[in-house]
């Protein structure tokens, strides 16, 4: 009876992580879709670095990783450029620069990451991700590539196509309840899907074509120390992120994980993953704040939920007929739901500075939120041809200098509170 009450528990915790999975599902294999990766890899390469931060963190906290947002403009500059392989080779350096973030935690304190990225620094640069992102979600809307140099559909088809993908985005993330109201991403890929089907736009001839199981196509990395140049500094943005998420699932479920495991193990587990991700060519791991929304709902603060989620995303990675249907989603389909998503990142930027009561009126606090988003919204690079720092990585970097030379009216807090502050306040409005 007792072996039968078990199996009962673990098949119950493998349901929880395959809807955990399903939550996180819609993002996960849209930003490979975006930047030409395989949506197979990226559901082999979220599972491998979800079960990697498990081991580094001791299996304490609730949490999964996938395809990471913020590098979704330097991997696209980064394959046109150096190509997929010497992109791999940036970003497994962008994971150990994680590492080593995760190192100087360890030495200096928690406190270090708000006085090198206090939310002067990280609003304007999370509004650059989303801002800097929006032309490409405009162009598939409308029936474009997302540099809008090829029409791919008609634009009266694409965007009866986008809109209705983007109404059901919008209509379930502002009316559903329950665990429905963290799908938004999926109903909109679900409902432009079909809309798309019965205009004609979808080709299942790769469907049918494939075999059921099949090895997902990895790719090695290779080594080019300008992708690597390139690529090290987006690291800084996710690490931002890392920290809002961790600070926000410690709140969830009542548990101090800043103090153990630790910030540096969970930067460290991050970053780990994101280099282990790209042994295999697929895109950078970062904690998704998705996932903690459906254990805020669920309830699931069991830690083993995520490795069985972890478990079923690299089991779907071997079906190969599944992959292929996930790639013949039409881009005016994705661009409706990026319009949404793209747009809500730039939000979150400023309500960063908002939350922390950031004071726009002080000359100094001005000055580094316009630099940042000149730069980054007018394409500023600085340097020319292969060796040239741009876009997020030049936000990124431009800001942190400001800040740290710029002299402070009020002295720097060697804390997290002001972080702490900006989460609570989200997730009192998500209850």
């Amino acid at each position: 009876m007792h072996n039968l009450q078990q199996g009962a528990f673990h098949w119950r915790t493998a349901l929880a992580g395959s809807q955990m999975l399903f939550v996180a599902f819609g993002a996960l294999v849209l930003m490979p879709l975006l930047t030409g990766l395989d949506p197979s890899v990226a559901l082999f390469t979220a599972g491998v670095g979800t079960l990697l931060f498990h081991l580094i963190t001791g299996l304490t906290v609730p949490i999964f990783l996938a395809s990471s947002f913020v590098f979704i403009a330097p991997i696209t500059y980064s394959v046109q450029n150096w190509g997929v392989a010497a992109t791999m080779g940036g970003l497994m350096a962008a994971g150990v620069v994680y590492m080593l973030l995760a190192l100087a935690v360890k030495l200096k304190g928690v406190g270090f990451l708000h006085r090198l990225m206090p939310p002067v620094v990280t609003g304007p640069v999370i509004m650059i991700i989303g801002l800097g992102l929006a032309p490409i979600a405009v162009n598939m809307a409308m029936g474009k590539s997302g540099d809008g140099s090829i029409e791919l559909f008609p634009y009266d088809q694409a965007m009866l196509v986008s809109m209705s993908a983007l109404v059901t985005t919008l209509v379930v993330a502002v009316f559903a309840h329950g665990i429905f109201r963290l799908l938004p991403i999926l109903s909109g890929v679900v409902v432009g899907y079909v809309v798309a089907h019965f205009s004609g736009m979808v080709d299942y001839t790769p469907i049918v074509e494939a075999s059921w199981i099949a090895m997902p196509s990895f790719v090695m990395p290779e080594f080019n120390w300008q992708a690597i140049l390139f690529m090290v500094p987006v690291a800084l943005a996710p690490a931002i992120e890392h920290v809002g998420d961790i600070l926000a699932i410690s709140n969830v479920t009542g548990k101090d994980y800043v103090r153990k495991p630790g910030l540096h193990r969970t930067l460290f587990g991050d970053g780990l993953a994101t280099t282990a991700a790209a042994c295999f060519g697929g895109p950078p791991n970062t904690t998704y704040s998705e996932v903690t929304g459906a254990v805020m709902l669920t309830k699931s603060f069991n830690p083993v939920v995520m490795v069985w989620a972890a478990i079923v995303a690299i089991a779907l990675a071997f079906i190969a007929k599944f992959g292929l249907a996930l790639q013949t989603i039409p881009a005016p389909v994705m661009g409706g739901i990026l319009i949404l998503l793209f747009g809500s990142i730039a939000a979150v930027g400023m309500n960063t500075l908002i939350k922390a009561h950031v004071d726009l009126a002080e000359q100094r606090n001005l000055v580094i939120v316009a630099t940042t988003l000149v730069f980054g919204i007018g394409g500023m690079a600085l340097g020319q041809g292969d060796l040239s720092l741009q876009g997020v990585s030049l936000c990124g970097a431009v800001a942190i200098v400001l800040n740290l030379i710029l002299p402070s009216s009020k002295p720097v807090d060697n804390d997290l509170h002001e972080e702490q502050e900006v989460v609570e306040d989200l997730l009192d409005h998500t209850h």
